[in-house]
């Protein structure tokens, strides 16, 4: 896998530990031959990650980026990629969410981008939720190897 499309180290340790997550995606993106160019980590409140791929194979111009953003409170929505970079919240067009909950697989995520996949979006926590597990979560099961 190609370094430069995983996220970089973010350099506040709980906005962090979201890179060992967004990192399995974008392996597992890229192994189901989504063309992944970038991936970033996002501010907090809520806490999000960003990752831009190439809609189809030879489509890689930056005119028909789309883009993936998490949040910890309603999991990936998909969209045109309108603006952003790390540090600065993502702005994309036409929004759509793709469900499978907070932390679904790099290869749900894969299957419910190429089937189009849509849900209804849902509040599945808040960022004021700081001891319900989810950083138990991404701090077990995503770690990030020095």
């Amino acid at each position: 896998m190609n370094p430069r499309i995983i996220p970089s180290a973010h350099p506040d340790a709980w906005i962090d530990l979201l890179r060992g997550y967004t990192t399995a995606i974008v392996s597992d993106l890229s192994r189901q031959g989504i063309a992944v160019s970038s991936s970033w980590l996002d501010p907090a409140e809520p806490r999000d990650a960003t990752i831009l791929y190439a809609p189809e194979p030879g489509r890689e111009d930056y005119r028909y980026t789309q883009a993936l953003v998490w949040d910890e409170q309603t999991g990936w929505r998909v969209g045109r990629f309108v603006a952003g970079m790390q540090g600065v919240r993502t702005v994309l067009g036409e929004p759509a969410h793709i469900g499978g909950g907070l932390l679904p697989t790099g290869s749900e995520v894969a299957w419910r981008i190429k089937s189009g996949t849509t849900a209804a979006p849902q509040m599945l926590r808040s960022f004021e939720d700081t001891h319900d597990g989810l950083d138990d979560a991404l701090r077990n099961q995503f770690r990030i190897l020095a």
